[in-house]
């Protein structure tokens, strides 16, 4: 039996997986599927599909996907997830996902930030709701068979380890607070850190990230903790914010400046090949430059086409209206940056296998493919992937054990809003768009202070120690990652940032990346 802690979109393609091949698994989450973080991807999933005339291919989707991370990944690894993209997507076309079509019936490509050929397949601004829909549905299927398990209102407790290997998952129900030792194998797809940034993000408050932290102190291994990408269009709303999908640039939309009344479209003036699609690193710092002037910023898309509205970002448009009460098609829309994506996670391998055999991660929550900066359209394309690899590689064992209890468990207990507030606070202060080493040892200094009261806040407070002293050993700038102490990129730091948790403290190495076998 395979037990995967989550079930948005890297979840279910691993029981999708799993199912297909005939394998059991238990499918374990906080929340139904339909409220997972992967039901918000608005903009698109790339692979190079070439439907578009323009000669596109999935080495070019590899070698833009590379840059964009700024070869920080495994070019094995991308080379694998950029040539299965059209397969995945035509499988996801053939379960029902609603994607815009051509007029010969095609599906419909966009262009997205850091890729130079229209590559991103979309149903709309709502592709993420239309792929998990699709992908609910089949699941179903293999439910009603007895071949996929749900445990719908249950949280990761704690990983159960015996002589170094994983044995299972202890959770907790939600509703009656009993706990369950679910023995197997686990693959964790818990999403990303949202719950370490509260009211930063674009993500799903429920991503808390309690479950990444008791994994590291439990001693699964972490990478590239300091990479956190900050999405350049978002507005707030209450708790979080609210992303404004980079599609919206994709069709046309244009970022400026205002300051004394005049207007500066600085994407398109600084970076002429590429202007607003400029990878989502450059253009956050280069809004963060603005408003740090005194400037507000905008995203301008009262000059897109009636029909753009109407056949593709009418959902967006929706949104908007809601929320600002204002039309985005008449008035330029205010916009600042947020946190709204972890490249950096549990570090796993090619096969998704974690530091501890036995236990496998897949989807935000995993450091795989996306180096130091996400291409967008890669996320879903990523999620997928990762949960199809993982259920490839996970071993099914006969172990078929459900043993429930009402012991008392130190993991059970969850961190204090007040906890949080104050350590996310340290955490913004200290891994802002642009760091610097006093600002990094400082919020360091801080992190330490605050006193945690019981084992989920430690864990919570040591995996945030982690992301800073990550930072902190990276003495360059790239990607998402950017020194203003070090702003020059150093091929010395081509290298995986691994943090590991031994003997109650917090180390920090480096990984070599391995060469491309296929060159």
């Amino acid at each position: 039996m395979i037990n995967i802690v989550g079930a948005g979109l890297a979840g279910l393609s691993a029981a999708l997986t799993l199912a297909e091949n005939g394998i059991k698994c238990r499918l374990i989450s906080a929340q139904h599927s339909e409220r997972s973080q992967s039901v918000l991807a608005e903009g698109g999933i790339n692979a190079a599909l070439d439907t578009m005339g323009e000669s596109d291919t999935p080495e070019l989707h590899f070698e833009e996907t590379m840059k964009g991370g700024c070869y920080l990944a495994d070019p094995n690894s991308v080379e694998a997830l950029t040539k299965s993209a059209p397969n995945i997507v035509k499988k996801l076309a053939s379960l029902g996902v609603p994607f815009n079509l051509n007029a010969d019936g095609t599906i419909m490509l966009r262009s997205f930030g850091g890729q130079k050929k229209k590559r991103t397949a979309f149903a709309q601004s709502s592709t993420g709701k239309m792929i998990m829909t699709a992908l609910i549905d089949e699941v179903r299927k293999y439910e009603a068979q007895g071949l996929v398990t749900r445990f719908p209102h249950h949280t990761f407790v704690r990983l159960i380890v015996g002589e170094g290997r994983c044995e299972g998952v202890c959770v907790r129900d939600s509703f009656d607070k009993r706990l369950y030792d679910l023995l197997g194998n686990v693959l964790i797809c818990c999403g990303g850190l949202n719950g370490f940034f509260p009211e930063m993000t674009t993500g799903t408050a429920s991503d808390s990230g309690n479950a990444a932290a008791v994994l590291f102190t439990q001693g699964v291994r972490s990478a590239n903790l300091e990479m956190i990408q900050y999405h350049p269009t978002t507005f707030a709303i209450p708790g979080k914010r609210c992303l404004v999908t980079e599609a919206a640039r994709g069709e046309g939309g244009r970022l400026f400046s205002e300051k004394d009344g005049k207007r500066c479209y600085f994407m398109e003036e600084r970076y002429p090949e590429l202007g607003n699609l400029m990878p989502r690193d450059v253009v956050s710092r280069e809004m963060f430059r603005e408003l740090h002037g005194g400037a507000g910023t905008f995203l301008d898309m009262t000059g897109l086409d009636p029909a753009v509205w109407r056949g593709k970002l009418s959902d967006l448009r929706g949104e908007i209206m809601h929320y600002l009460a204002a039309d985005p098609a008449k008035t330029p829309v205010p916009v600042q940056p947020a946190i709204h994506y972890f490249m950096g996670g549990i570090y796993v391998n090619e096969r998704h296998e974690t530091s501890i055999s036995g236990l496998y991660a897949a989807g935000e929550c995993a450091c795989r493919y996306h180096g130091a900066n996400r291409l967008g359209g890669n996320s879903l394309l990523g999620a997928i992937y990762g949960g199809i690899t993982a259920a490839r590689n996970v071993t099914p064992d006969n172990n078929d054990v459900t043993e429930a209890y009402n012991g008392s468990e130190p993991f059970a207990c969850a961190p204090s809003p007040m906890f949080v507030k104050k350590t996310g606070a340290v955490l913004l202060r200290g891994l802002g768009i642009i760091r610097n080493e006093n600002e990094l040892k400082k919020a360091l200094n801080e992190l330490n202070s605050i006193k945690c009261e019981n084992a989920v806040e430690l864990a919570r407070r040591e995996l945030s120690a982690a992301m800073l002293m990550s930072a902190l050993a990276r003495k360059e700038s790239r990607g998402a990652h950017y020194r203003e102490d070090f702003p020059e990129t150093d091929d010395g730091y081509k290298k995986t940032t691994v943090a590991e948790y031994r003997e109650n403290a917090v180390n920090i190495s480096f990984d070599d990346i391995p060469g491309r076998r296929s060159e």
